[in-house]
């Protein structure tokens, strides 16, 4: 692969990631400091990339596959997505905001697949190549969120009569759009996948030991949501008693990010080898209580314990395990015990289940959540008793996991046979 190749692909992540980074961590504070929105207002709006998720196999991902050419596919839809997104930054009520962001999310979901789909046609070796383009997706979405954070302390955009985040996401969009015309030419391949190609997968769930590991997959990628959605309305709040407030708050989410370019980068090749699938995922899992449970405890101590607080904060570094050792080990293993025939299908199948089904229940789950915490009266959330939940759930799938999975040995690891 040459440098240019290289470059712009590299520089195609980093845009495709910074989009959703400019806004994703900020808009639950955004929806409920400055338009309180309700905990389901916030739920049902984190619902609409989920559901875009499960409709792009018969919307986005057909158009693509048939008609055409990749990256004008990508630059057509990150176009029309930067429109959407700046248009939502002015919208302030909850039935509009939601049809905009249910369309946004239709075209931006496509664009998550098209951006792989153009990375692996193009490069000589996936393995050893693909890693270190789509870091370059991780660095922009740090960057946007820095970027975000200097415009708010530098310029007061946070006040501004529109959503910052949005704008900043929608003019990054745009950019998009016109680069990707620009991206290295990948015809369409004439021949549609079928949009429920999961289905030749389900004969994994056969095997005692995956369909463990499928129903764990999906129950912790509920609790995944709750991070996304409560995490920056929560540390809005107990954050000002140590000088962080909601326009430095996205710089400070970045530690989630920056750890898990170094679990990816250097830690996972090292461990998985050695520890195996049942070890890493455990880790993985176990991962997510400890941060929820700081969370909990850091909550009715953060007025007079500030070291609390930035415990709290640190634990954000935990996102590295939570994430790669949990789900991107979740897909190793679902390419590992998958026969050549339906590992295509295979990872349909746990990403309509993790990254569509699951994060659309986790969003609604969230969402009720806040709002069964949340005292009617003084509109304060008890954000202890929220996140003691998702820490009680993620115990229960560790102790699960660890009773009852069982990895074979590297040679066995193939999928049943019809």
């Amino acid at each position: 692969m040459s440098f240019d190749v290289r470059f712009r692909l590299s520089l195609m992540m980093f845009l495709q990631y910074a989009i959703w980074g400019a806004y994703a961590p900020a808009l639950s504070g955004y929806l409920e400091a400055r338009l309180k929105f309700a905990g389901w207002g916030l739920g049902v709006i984190y619902s609409a990339l989920p559901l875009a998720n499960l409709l792009t196999p018969f919307t986005g991902g057909q158009v693509a596959d048939r008609w055409l050419p990749a990256q004008v596919a990508l630059g057509i839809c990150q176009l029309l997505g930067g429109i959407v997104l700046i248009v939502m930054s002015f919208t302030t009520t909850l039935p509009p905001m939601l049809g905009l962001m249910l369309l946004y999310c239709l075209l931006f979901a496509p664009t998550l697949a098209l951006t792989n789909s153009l990375a692996f046609h193009h490069v000589r070796d996936p393995e050893r190549d693909f890693g270190p383009l789509r870091v370059w997706g991780t660095i922009g979405w740090i960057v946007a969120n820095w970027a975000l954070t200097f415009m708010r302390t530098q310029f007061g955009t946070e006040e501004a009569p529109y959503f910052d985040a949005f704008m900043l996401g929608g003019v990054i969009s745009l950019l998009m759009g016109l680069f990707s015309f620009a991206l290295p030419h990948t015809p369409p391949t004439k021949e549609a996948p079928d949009p429920l190609a999961f289905r030749e997968a389900m004969v994994l769930l056969r095997d005692r030991n995956y369909l463990v590991f499928f129903i764990v997959a999906f129950v912790v990628a509920t609790e995944l949501q709750l991070y996304y959605v409560l995490t920056f309305p929560y540390l809005q709040t107990i954050g000002p008693t140590v000088g962080i407030t909601s326009a430095n708050l996205p710089a400070w989410m970045t530690i989630a990010q920056i750890a898990e370019i170094f679990t990816m980068a250097w830690l996972l090749p090292y461990a998985l080898p050695r520890w195996g699938v049942r070890t890493s995922m455990l880790i993985g899992i176990l991962a997510w209580p400890i941060r929820y449970l700081i969370f909990a405890l850091a909550w009715p101590l953060y007025t007079t314990v500030p070291a609390m607080v930035w415990l709290a904060i640190a634990s954000l570094a935990l996102h590295g395990f939570c994430y790669v050792f949990f789900f991107v080990v979740a897909f190793i293993y679902t390419d590992m015990v998958a026969t050549k025939d339906i590992r295509s299908s295979a990872q349909s199948l746990i990403n309509v289940a993790v990254l569509g089904i699951g994060l659309l229940i986790g969003s609604l789950f969230a969402g009720w959540l806040k709002d069964i915490f949340t005292d009617s009266a003084t509109k304060v959330t008890n954000y202890g008793a929220v996140f003691t939940v998702p820490v009680v759930i993620t115990v229960l799938c560790a102790l699960i996991f660890g009773a009852l999975f069982r990895e074979p040995p590297r040679a066995e690891q193939k999928a049943p046979t019809t």
